[in-house]
């Protein structure tokens, strides 16, 4: 190969021609992810860089990690459709700016329903789940950052409509065992420490809500939060003690939910967005964005996504097709009194989808 021939394939394998790779790494991994499919197609080099280990270890040395949503979808065609939401970065979008994007990711390979959710670092556990109306163990993990699936530990016993929650790097899975099974009381909470690869039990709590599904879950303050339809309990996996839930929390929490800033949000029956705050035991209404929403959210699935409350939820569309819209809202409180406000940054369609299809679940990931 003549010296002239060398140069060129060097100088085309660089990420960037005149800059050494180490410093066109560092610039790379600044740019905000909306531009990564432009960037993609810019040279094989890049497009290798951005599909690299080292690519995301290098984004978060540099703080430059975003928060990103991921929606789960069913219809009657499709059990389990996955999605990610890109955001434009422009913090004062035009008209002309496009809106936020929804982007597939290839399905779970063995789809189920009732199964549980959590996220931790870049990975998404989806735990449990019936299949063919049987209970299963079954444990898939989603790389986010590849948006590559693979089987992840099994539980030690089969779970739908569990509760489930990260802890100090560690995955905690509690209830949704058949009733009458030996699991109710030796595996009816578990834990996964990833770096040993195997579930344990948790010692658990002897209270009546055991014997029930859970309807939803929270991480608040360091401790895991499984509600029943009636009644719930809170775990603590530091002192591993095991509580009631108090009735104002349990009265007031309907459907899916998420913590932003120490407050619990959730969506109740009369079509209000209201807080509870722990530590003040007391339930508020999310003022200020009653005009910028409609007066009711059916299906209304919420996440912290970057301390940003974004909603979810089921508009009407053609009698044919449904619509997925989301919000993101900023929540801060205000004055002595606490009040809870928030702020809309954004609401868009973000697709149409065929009628009576349904939000499953929607997680926030940082990448």
């Amino acid at each position: 190969m003549s010296t002239s021939t060398s140069t060129a394939t060097a100088a085309t394998a660089q990420l960037i021609p005149s800059l050494p790779d180490d410093v066109a790494l560092n610039c790379i991994a600044r740019v905000p992810r909306w531009y990564h499919p432009t960037l993609s197609i810019v040279s094989r080099p890049i497009r290798s860089l951005l599909s690299s280990p080292l690519f995301f270890t290098t984004r978060s040395l540099l703080n430059s990690t975003q928060h990103f949503l991921y929606l789960t979808l069913r219809s009657h065609h499709n059990p389990s459709a996955w999605f990610t939401l890109y955001q434009n970065p422009n913090p004062n979008p035009t008209p002309t700016d496009l809106p936020p994007l929804l982007i597939p990711v290839p399905p779970i390979p063995a789809p189920s329903l009732g199964a549980a959710y959590a996220v931790l670092g870049s990975t998404i556990y989806v735990l449990g789940g019936s299949v063919n109306d049987v209970p299963s163990s079954h444990v898939w993990l989603l790389d986010c950052r590849f948006h590559t699936w693979q089987p992840g530990p099994p539980m030690r016993v089969a779970r739908e409509f569990a509760a489930a929650g990260v802890v100090d790097g560690r995955v905690y899975v509690i209830g949704g065992c058949l009733v009458d099974s030996w699991a109710r009381t030796e595996h009816w909470a578990e834990v996964l420490d990833p770096e040993k690869g195997r579930w344990e039990a948790v010692p658990s709590s002897a209270l009546e809500v055991r014997g029930k599904w859970m309807h939803a879950s929270a991480m608040i303050g360091g401790r895991v939060y499984a509600m029943a339809d009636r009644g719930g309990v809170v775990f603590d996996p530091k002192t591993g003690v095991w509580e009631g839930v108090e009735k104002r929390l349990d009265l007031g929490w309907r459907g899916r939910a998420c913590v932003v800033h120490g407050i619990l949000y959730c969506y109740d029956y009369l079509g209000k967005i209201r807080g509870f705050d722990v530590k003040k035991r007391a339930w508020k209404e999310l003022k200020g964005v009653e005009k910028g929403l409609p007066k009711f959210l059916c299906g209304a699935t919420m996440a912290n996504v970057g301390e940003k409350l974004v909603v979810l939820w089921e508009g009407k569309g053609n009698g044919k097709e449904i619509e997925i819209w989301c919000a993101e809202i900023e929540v801060e409180e205000k004055g002595d009194d606490g009040e809870l406000w928030g702020n809309i940054d954004w609401s868009h369609k973000l697709l149409s989808v065929p009628k009576g299809s349904s939000i499953v679940n929607c997680l926030a990931v940082s990448l």
